[in-house]
């Protein structure tokens, strides 16, 4: 039993050492070699004249790094938006859906519930060393209308019915 919950616990570091797999886009790397060291992104999308990267580890990981591109396709911004001071500059009854994925990618999952008319975004992201969650409400028209954050805590692994 000591040997399943040992190797189980490898597991899980080794799954969030793998979300730090993200290398940094300096300024003026190409789009080519950003890719090269990291991989194909998430989702490619245009930002004014340029594009943007976006690299997620959503909806296991607690990251979500956006790189930006100028019209010749040069990094111009690099950085981890799954924090407080980004999550901060949300506008609320200005922001919709696509502002949001826009800023910080897809959610993690979209989650639906009776007291709430629209869909809530949560994102998972990590405070301090502490996993933690970001919600989005959404009204009808996918306008924000509300956000909250609170804390994430993981199951237990044993004694609670996860594993025999």
């Amino acid at each position: 039993m000591k040997i399943v919950k040992t190797f189980l616990c490898m597991m899980m570091v080794l799954l969030a050492l793998a979300g730090c797999a993200f290398r940094s886009a300096q300024p003026g790397m190409s789009q080519q070699e950003v890719i090269a060291r990291n991989g194909t992104p998430s989702r490619v999308l245009p930002l004014g004249a340029g594009t943007r990267l976006q690299y997620s580890g959503q909806p296991s990981g607690q990251w979500a790094f956006m790189v930006d591109l100028d019209a010749a396709g040069r990094v111009i911004a690099s950085r981890q938006v799954l924090a407080r001071n980004e999550f901060s500059r949300i506008k609320i009854g200005r922001w919709t859906r696509e502002d949001v994925e826009r800023e910080f990618g897809r959610p993690a999952w979209v989650d639906h519930v009776a007291s709430w008319p629209g869909d809530i975004m949560t994102y998972r992201w990590l405070d301090g060393g502490q996993a933690m969650y970001f919600w989005v409400y959404l009204d009808g028209a996918n306008v924000v209308k509300r956000t909250g954050q609170g804390m994430e805590f993981p199951p237990r692994m044993f004694g609670d019915g996860v594993f025999p």
